[in-house]
């Protein structure tokens, strides 16, 4: 077996611990990513501002020594604003000026604020990793990785996303508030206030400021905060968390982008058994409402299910999933654990669902506690004791006479 195969598992593992290190009460968010970012797909984001989301995309950029570029997302973002344009050189010609796209990771922050017109500008280069600008296909750098949000507030001025974008996320996550543990531990990676006390120490009167303690003072003001959860970090502010060896370095590259590339190859090539891909195929067959092993609250509830591109999602997901778990073969566990992820934005509910708040959770949920998982069939012990006598009778045979 290649060396690199071998270390493959091990490589993952530090990935997911550095990042988890970062993001903290996050750890199912950290996981999806990875899959994702090891499948060759793209992920999409759902929850609350504040919870670290460009620093998860940024530390990721920091721990792969990757280009990243963030996108903000709004109501008068043009398409040239993303994917770049044709200007004037200094020779009089046109020049490509490459928009923010071009890039390793791209976050798409509020992704449902833009207009569709500009929204369909990532479909073509999140498909086929390419951009065309006036009649010329651009390749975008490799690998790429496009993590985008939604915004979940309801209000005017969101363009919900069609399907068949929708349809080129590999998975879909969800970010939780963190709870009473969780915030314990953000608020004791701040750090100290860097906060000069008072002149004189405590208790004296304070003493009026010369020119070396206005100085002093400029001098602290001017020194970086430590930043909340979840905000970019600019050129000389440290980051949060201490993954180099001082508080002002960056996380210590684990990956370049051609051990990325080898890594999602490798990942790629996880073998799939035969039994194991039927039930995945079972599992999209069943969201499916004119299928007639689909369950009840598919039937009623759902317009139409997940696509073939939802079966080739649930395979590379299962094996980025199989592959952090340390094992080179897909189990029926990998697949349960990433269908939620994978099937949840590929559902489309009616009328009905809305009416009485069902939700494409719930549906995942029914059709994964509908469709069974069938191992294959081993030989009972007398077919075993009658194979046991083939090769005497082959004996018996060849010693008869002609």
């Amino acid at each position: 077996m290649n060396a690199e195969l071998v270390n493959a598992p091990a490589v993952a593992a530090g990935l997911e611990t550095a990042l988890r290190r970062v993001l903290v009460g996050q750890p199912g968010a950290v996981r999806g990513v990875l899959v994702a970012l090891l499948g060759g797909g793209h992920v999409l984001l759902e929850g609350p501002p504040g919870l670290g989301k460009t620093l998860l995309v940024r530390t990721l950029a920091d721990l792969l020594a990757l280009d990243f570029r963030r996108i903000a997302f709004t109501p008068d973002l043009m398409p040239a604003d993303i994917i770049g344009t044709q200007v004037i050189g200094a020779r009089g010609g046109f020049e490509f000026l490459p928009g923010p796209v071009f890039a390793h990771l791209v976050l798409a922050d509020e992704v449902n604020r833009a207009t569709p017109r500009t929204q369909a500008a990532l479909l073509e280069a999140m498909q086929e990793r390419t951009v065309t600008v006036a009649g010329r296909s651009r390749p975008l750098p490799a690998p790429f990785f496009v993590l985008a949000t939604e915004s979940a507030a309801e209000g005017e001025g969101l363009y919900a996303l069609p399907e068949a974008q929708l349809d080129r996320f590999l998975l879909q996550l969800r970010l939780r508030l963190p709870d009473q543990e969780a915030l314990r531990q953000i608020a004791a990676l701040a750090g100290p206030s860097p906060l000069a006390p008072l002149p004189g120490g405590e208790g004296d009167r304070p003493r009026p400021a010369t020119a070396d303690d206005k100085s002093t003072a400029a001098d602290e003001r001017g020194a970086p905060l430590p930043l909340p959860l979840g905000e970019g970090r600019g050129e000389g502010v440290p980051p949060p968390l201490p993954l180099g060896e001082g508080r002002g370095e960056g996380p210590r590259p684990i990956l370049d982008g051609a051990g990325l590339l080898a890594l999602q190859r490798h990942t790629a090539g996880l073998p799939v058994a035969s039994y194991v891909r039927d039930y995945a195929i079972r599992l999209a067959l069943a969201t499916r409402p004119d299928q007639p092993g689909a369950p009840a609250l598919v039937r009623r509830y759902v317009r139409y299910g997940a696509s073939p591109r939802a079966l080739q999602a649930l395979e590379a997901a299962a094996r980025a999933h199989a592959l952090l778990e340390g094992r080179f073969n897909v189990s029926f566990g990998d697949v349960r654990r990433v269908a939620p992820a994978v099937l949840r934005h590929r559902i489309r509910l009616n009328v009905e669902a809305d009416v009485r708040a069902v939700d494409a959770e719930s549906v995942v949920s029914a059709v994964l506690a509908a469709v069974p998982e069938e191992r294959p069939r081993r030989f009972a012990l007398g077919a075993l004791a009658s194979w046991r006598a083939v090769p005497g009778r082959v004996a018996r045979w060849r010693g008869r006479p002609a």
